[in-house]
């Protein structure tokens, strides 16, 4: 059994200027002691939240005997996060300042600052009394309510001073049990695609990755030329404009629905998802050999390992297991000889030395990725070592082509299953 956790955002509807002026009072209040506890952590080298609390709680309580008490609870587990992450950063060389500035706040809420008063409203302890707001609820929102989810302790608000309304964060909780695997949906991560082996069926969901990351960095470069000539390196109007490219949440979005897509098939057969083991850093490993600058920053951009933890974060969700597997060879080498595949001219289809198939890199890494698992992972399902197939009527036969189906992102990006998604035949096409 595993405890997931989601968090959401809700607002509430433009509240009256008296009401927000009390929100505006408690923020203020609220930024200063974490201000004070974040120096006074990084000075001290004080990055445990007990530690933290034990030292600066009464002094807290007599500065600020207005608020809750509880507003001191959370002013330090904020600082102490905090400080945590600057001294982490600054261990590493990677930080330019003494000190962190505290330049966005949202206040932390435990159980004793909020609590819910129905499905669409809450309420809020400040140092006015309890405050009740109304919440916008949306279909995220209902997905959680309807489907077992249950509010947890913690939540935090953050002012909208233009809209005149709060932004509320919410987290919910469910516990999740995993499921005894029948089978394997094998995934394999690559910069352009993510690919995965269904009931024998290989699927090439097609990210376009690279030409985003391209595309964001001669824009980010045209911006950064014409504004450090302008208004020179560090100017806030630059700032400001490369704040409103949205690369990372284009990868962010096509991230979640491919994990979503994916997980969902393997949790309604009720099997496993295997990966490869890509170790901590797999991106300084890849570019260890590569100068061209532009090639490295994409391989940086293409966040194998952030697909990956998608992937595994949404199965945690549906109690999916996850596998992870020796990632050698494993679009190399013939899935059913183990024999080399011979890739001409920088191409990804490439042919069998010895049976003479012919085989599409990724369509051979899920194959390696699944006769990987079933030899590995001590599960009952059925082995297939001393495999030794020959002849296209069967699978993976030595005359065959094994070529997968190429998913086109517009299509795929805008559907919430496997099926759906395969059912316009006009958007999907075999690689070959």
């Amino acid at each position: 059994m595993a405890r997931v956790a989601r968090t959401i955002v809700v607002e509430t509807p433009p509240i009256p200027r008296r009401l927000f002026r009390v929100f505006a009072e408690l923020e203020g209040v609220y930024r200063n002691m974490v201000e004070q506890l974040t120096l006074y952590a990084v000075r001290e080298g004080v990055p445990s939240f007990t530690r933290l609390k034990a030292l600066k709680y009464r002094e807290l309580r007599s500065l600020y005997p207005h608020l809750p008490s509880h507003y001191a609870y959370t002013a330090c587990q904020d600082a102490s996060a905090r400080a945590k992450s600057f001294l982490r950063l600054k261990k590493k060389g990677l930080v330019e300042r003494e000190h962190p500035e505290v330049n966005s706040v949202s206040i932390w809420l435990d159980d004793h600052l909020w609590r819910a008063n129905s499905l669409t409203s809450i309420e809020v302890a400040t140092h006015r009394g309890w405050v009740l707001l109304e919440v916008i609820p949306h279909k995220q929102y209902w997905k959680y309510v309807n489907k077992g989810w249950k509010l947890a302790s913690e939540a935090k608000i953050k002012l909208d001073k233009r809209g005149r309304r709060l932004v509320i964060y919410l987290t919910f909780v469910k516990d999740v049990e995993e499921h005894r695997s029948r089978g394997f949906v094998p995934v394999d991560v690559n910069e352009n695609n993510v690919t995965a082996l269904i009931d024998g069926s290989v699927y090439l969901f097609e990210t376009n990755t690279g030409r985003i990351v391209l595309g964001y960095y001669y824009r980010r470069k045209r911006i950064q030329e014409k504004y450090d000539k302008l208004y020179g390196v560090k100017s806030r109007i630059k700032r400001k404009i490369l704040k409103k490219l949205n690369e990372r949440r284009k990868k962010l979005d096509a991230r979640w629905k491919i994990a979503n897509i994916i997980v969902r098939e393997a949790s309604r057969r009720g099997y496993a998802v295997v990966m490869e083991r890509l170790g901590r850093r797999p991106a300084e490993h890849m570019i260890a050999r590569i100068s061209d600058e532009q090639l490295r920053h994409r391989v940086f951009q293409a966040s194998f390992k952030g697909v990956q933890r998608a992937i595994e974060e949404k199965a945690r969700e549906y109690g999916v297991p996850v596998i992870y597997v020796d990632p050698k060879n494993t679009s190399r080498l013939c899935p059913v000889h183990g024999s080399e595949i011979a890739y001409e001219d920088g191409s990804r289809v490439g042919r069998c030395t010895k049976g003479g198939e012919i085989w599409h890199r990724d369509a051979a890494a899920v194959w390696n990725l699944l006769l990987k698992a079933l030899r590995g992972d001590g599960s009952g399902a059925p082995s297939p070592a001393g495999l030794n197939l020959d002849g296209s009527p069967v699978p993976l036969g030595s005359t065959a082509a094994h070529e997968p189906t190429v998913i086109a992102r517009d299509l795929w990006a805008r559907r919430k299953s496997l099926e759906a998604t395969l059912n316009d035949p006009k958007k999907h096409r075999t690689a070959l």
